[in-house]
């Protein structure tokens, strides 16, 4: 995208892997918590990269950015999570320019969603684009991108019904519980972790299950109190954990850690045990799984489950699209204005340096010159012309190049163009 003046790295690109091809384990491979983002990010202004976006979530993790190659963005994601270059390519996607452009639209519309209509992805792309603009790694090409997303996001949501019910890894946890276990409003609920996807479960869990025996653990215990006090819920400490673990009989997990924080040494398999591992990395070790009376379900398997919501709301995705292609063929005309800008203003300050000479030519000719009128009508003759050569090279695309080849070429704008 050098043509359009945005960014020093020629090309925009979207790297990134996601549920479509890539399991839970080789996403957790790649995956990036808040310290490993920042990281990434230092070394990517440190290295000329002069904007990027990076999320990381339970279902993809992907770098928006500038480069002039791929390998520049692929390189900081492997230098930064587990993962290697050998695994990236076998699993992984690169879209380029307006291909990259169009994705992030579905993507934060909730379109590529691993269950259609989860909307949560649009809060991480706020996220990504608020930590990049701390550290200067936004420009205007990123902010009206992520602003174009969001609007067309929030038309979608207003629009159409695509959004209508619950449906999200955390509805689908609490929708799997409800049809795999009888009684459960006489069960002992766990739930370790209460970051975004714990406080959403949580939610979920009192509102379809009506289940009051709910116990909420987290590393840091104010947190889990935090949300335990709206619910009127029990809070345990995290020493409590296998204690907590003995007496209960659905285990929910989503610590979010980059290693297991269950493992089967914390189990007792004596009697019936359903555990749902909703982190990416996973954060229940897969040993779990081979203990008796123990049920391991990953948020990979959770995703799966269609209901009546999702197919209803597949119906409405030819309108969410309409609305994508409205707000993007938007941006890609601003984004073509951007092709022109520098050469408009060349071409408006070689007019103004010819009115000034003219006019200073005039004062010595005429003796009664009046500079103010004079000014006026000839700021209005430049802003005509200028407003003629903007309106042909918005609406005639086709000749865009060779009209701004002549413009520079009559008015001599090569220096001032570039």
């Amino acid at each position: 995208m050098k043509d359009y003046h945005i960014a020093s790295g020629k090309h925009f690109y979207t790297i990134g892997l996601s549920y479509k091809k890539a399991d839970a384990e080789i996403r957790g491979h790649f995956s990036l918590d808040e310290e490993a983002k920042n990281r990434l990010l230092l070394q990517a202004n440190a290295e000329g990269i002069d904007g990027i976006l990076v999320t990381s979530t339970c279902n993809r993790t992907e770098i928006y950015g500038f480069a002039e190659h791929p390998f520049q963005l692929i390189k900081l994601l492997c230098e930064h999570t587990h993962g290697t270059v050998e695994e990236f390519e076998k699993v992984a996607y690169v879209h380029k320019n307006k291909q990259a452009i169009s994705h992030m639209f579905r993507v934060g519309t909730g379109l590529d969603s691993q269950i259609l209509g989860d909307f949560e992805i649009i809060s991480q792309l706020k996220l990504a684009f608020t930590r990049s603009k701390k550290l200067g790694l936004v420009n205007a090409f990123l902010e009206r991108l992520v602003n174009a997303v969001i609007q067309a996001s929030k038309r979608i949501k207003n629009e159409t019904q695509i959004s209508t019910g619950a449906t999200s890894v955390s509805f689908a946890s609490v929708q799997y519980i409800l049809k795999n276990v009888p009684n459960v409003t006489d069960k002992n609920i766990l739930l370790f972790g209460t970051g975004k996807i714990g406080r959403n479960t949580c939610e979920n869990l009192i509102k379809h299950t009506h289940n009051e025996h709910i116990t909420l653990i987290n590393r840091t215990k104010d947190k889990a109190e935090k949300i335990a006090g709206k619910f009127n819920l029990i809070v345990k400490d995290y020493a409590d954990l296998q204690a907590e673990i003995r007496n209960t009989d659905i285990l929910i997990v989503a610590t979010g850690a980059q290693n297991p924080t269950i493992s089967k040494e914390l189990i007792y398999s004596n009697k019936d045990l359903l555990v749902l591992d909703l982190s990416i990395p996973k954060n229940v070790s897969e040993d779990v799984a081979h203990l008796l009376n123990v049920k391991l379900v990953h948020l990979d398997e959770l995703s799966k489950i269609t209901d009546e919501n999702l197919e209803r709301r597949k119906r409405f995705i030819p309108e969410a699209e309409v609305i994508i292609k409205e707000v993007e063929t938007d941006f890609n005309k601003w984004l073509e204005t951007r092709k022109f800008a520098p050469t408009i203003k060349a071409l408006k300050k070689k007019l103004r340096s010819m009115k000034d000479a003219e006019l200073d030519f005039q004062r010595k000719k005429i003796s009664d010159f009046n500079d103010e009128q004079a000014e006026i009508v000839s700021d209005r003759i430049i802003q005509k012309i200028m407003k003629h050569f903007a309106n042909h090279l918005k609406e005639d695309s086709e000749t865009t190049n060779e009209s701004l080849e002549l413009i520079q070429k009559v008015f001599q704008l090569e220096e001032q163009a570039q």
